[in-house]
């Protein structure tokens, strides 16, 4: 089930000691066309991820700190007490030194916490040191190409100390997060009704404060803060988010705004041109469910980015901060057999570090069902197809519902990672799942003991947005609404936790596993199927039951018993 292999063997001499087969696919994923050998003077610019001094040390302190009833929950871990963890060892930084002084590289450390290192080098020399063929490719949605290798190999002598060569055999290029079609156009009024499951259904944010229970009142606490990651060129649009907010919670000054942050090339230009409608979606359902509360725009990379990358470069950067959010939310995310495993593991870690340093890291589920992105009819009929970072443990993935008496959505992803092992602290409820939910004709067709996922879901289905200057809604669907939802609720119980004098809720599943659960701060949605907009709806797929399935999680949060929780532990 795994498609992108890590080996451990050394196959072959190069007369550097030999070589370690570090990763390989046999061909290249879905969509993207072989057009021969890159040229070899063509320059690359690699990053090599570096071994941590204590990874498990991180792990068993993360562990310690998220799980209720341990003496140190919630005692978060500042910036450099989580560098301590991740930092190169000296032998790592020694190993490094000699094979680029070797072979005539000059390497730059890239990352806070000094676990990247970039080196520049030709085609040529990259294929002789890491025993590739970089090749150059192009999606078919695309003319743009890049130079990827389907097998790269590390020197014997960086094997322990390097664990990430990017970008290799990764082929996130071209992947759009969001995987519904695009706004559709208002046809009633957004006031006629909040069930979206009635023609007349339209979700705005006083259905979502009367369906959740969640306070209008006011976030009173400056310290506890959420962010909005957005990619691949889309840009939030003042002049909306203002127009929404006049419409939609004239109890807020429709002048209130947010926190541009950037990094690798993002931007947030203000106008017509940019791509606004996802971006626009996510801030204005944050800043107009979560009241008050300070919101950041963080905008990375540019709009032929890579996912992979972009996603790197966001954990470095709020690793790099001395006062970073308590909440981030992304709503983009690409099929996981789309990333280098051994890349998604260290993107994966960096959600981790986070979550250790208290930030709730919430990402949307995906809009494929069970087949991740529906770039072809036949991916229907494939095994299947798990989306990340929906996938890591590390992070709380939403899925999607609809409808005043909740049913999971069709296109809400869900289902088991081929990349990451079950967490502890979903043994139990994944083992209850797979010994009631699944069909005897499931068989081969997803990894039981991968990581579940979502792990919540709330409203995703006609949302009214305002985007491109006008002052008519648009609607817009998916789990890329439900993210920044779920996120502005656990915003607000942040801050109700911060004016109690207490630490916010960090790293949230083994929480919400435990204590929430059974503190009864869910709604169980127990009907629904994940098969995907596109596919037949007798189709296999899972279905929605009781207790923790893999298109709704746990159900939808009721805040007062999700806030009374948190205050009491």
């Amino acid at each position: 089930m795994v498609f992108l292999a890590l080996f451990v063997a050394a196959l072959c001499n190069t007369g550097l000691g030999g070589t370690v087969v570090h990763e390989r696919r046999a061909t290249a994923p879905r969509g993207f066309v072989n057009h021969g050998p890159a040229h070899p003077t063509q320059m690359l610019t690699l990053r090599l991820g570096l071994a941590p001094n204590n990874a498990a040390g991180l792990d068993a302190t993360l562990a310690s700190i998220s799980t209720p009833g341990s003496p140190e929950f919630r005692q978060w871990l500042s910036r450099e007490e989580v560098k301590s963890y991740l930092e190169p060892s000296a032998e790592t930084l020694s190993a490094l030194e000699s094979f680029a002084s070797a072979n005539g590289l000059e390497y730059q450390i890239t990352a806070p916490n000094g676990d990247w290192a970039t080196i520049t080098l030709p085609v040529s020399h990259a294929d002789q040191l890491f025993d590739a063929e970089f090749t150059v490719f192009s999606h078919r949605s695309t003319s743009e190409n890049i130079a990827r290798t389907l097998s790269v190999s590390l020197p014997a002598h960086l094997v322990g100390h390097v664990e990430v060569i990017h970008p290799t055999t990764d082929f996130t290029d071209h992947i759009k997060g969001r995987l519904m079609p695009g706004p559709v156009p208002l046809k009633r009024q957004a006031d006629a009704s909040c069930d979206t499951s009635t023609a007349a259904g339209v979700i705005t944010p006083t259905c979502l404060q009367a369906l959740y229970g969640i306070p209008a009142a006011p976030a009173t606490q400056s310290s506890s803060h959420l962010l909005v990651a957005a990619y691949q060129g889309v840009h939030a649009q003042i002049a909306d988010i203002s127009e929404f907010l006049t419409q939609f919670r004239p109890d807020i000054p429709a002048n209130t705004t947010y926190n541009v942050l950037t990094t690798s090339g993002g931007s947030d230009p203000q106008g017509p041109t940019p791509i606004s409608f996802e971006a626009n979606l996510d801030m204005e359902y944050t800043m107009g469910i979560a009241t008050n509360v300070s919101v950041d725009f963080l905008s990375v990379g540019n709009p032929i980015a890579s996912l992979a990358t972009s996603f790197l470069d966001t954990t470095t950067f709020i690793a790099g901060l001395d006062n970073p959010p308590t909440v981030m939310t992304t709503s983009w995310g690409g099929n996981e057999d789309s990333f280098d495993l051994s890349m998604a593991t260290r993107i994966c870690d960096g959600y981790k570090a986070l979550g250790a340093r208290g930030i709730s890291v919430i990402f949307a589920s995906g809009d494929g069902g069970v087949h991740g992105g529906h770039d072809s009819a036949s991916v229907c009929e494939t095994p299947f197809i798990p989306v990340f970072p929906a996938s890591c443990p590390w992070v709380t993935s939403v899925g999607a519902t609809f409808g005043w008496e909740e049913k999971a959505l069709n296109l809400s992803s869900g289902g088991f990672s081929n990349y990451f092992s079950t967490p502890d602290y979903q043994t139990t409820a994944v083992s209850n799942f797979l010994q009631t939910g699944i069909p005897q004709n499931f068989t081969g067709v997803f990894n039981a003991s991968g990581r579940g996922f979502p792990d919540v879901a709330v409203q995703g289905w006609d949302f009214a947005i305002l985007d491109g200057g006008l002052t008519t809604p648009s609607l817009g669907s998916g789990t890329s609404a439900s993210s920044p939802l779920f996120a502005a609720i656990i915003a607000l119980v942040n801050d109700r936790l911060v004016a109690a004098g207490k630490p916010v809720l960090g790293f949230l599943n083994p929480f919400l596993y435990s204590v929430a659960q059974e503190r009864g701060a869910f709604t169980d949605v127990t009907e629904g199927r994940n098969t995907g907009y596109e596919c037949p709806a007798g189709g296999l797929a899972f279905d929605a039951g009781v207790g923790w399935d893999p298109l709704s999680g746990w159900g939808s949060p009721k805040f007062e018993e999700l806030l009374a929780a948190a205050v009491d532990y």
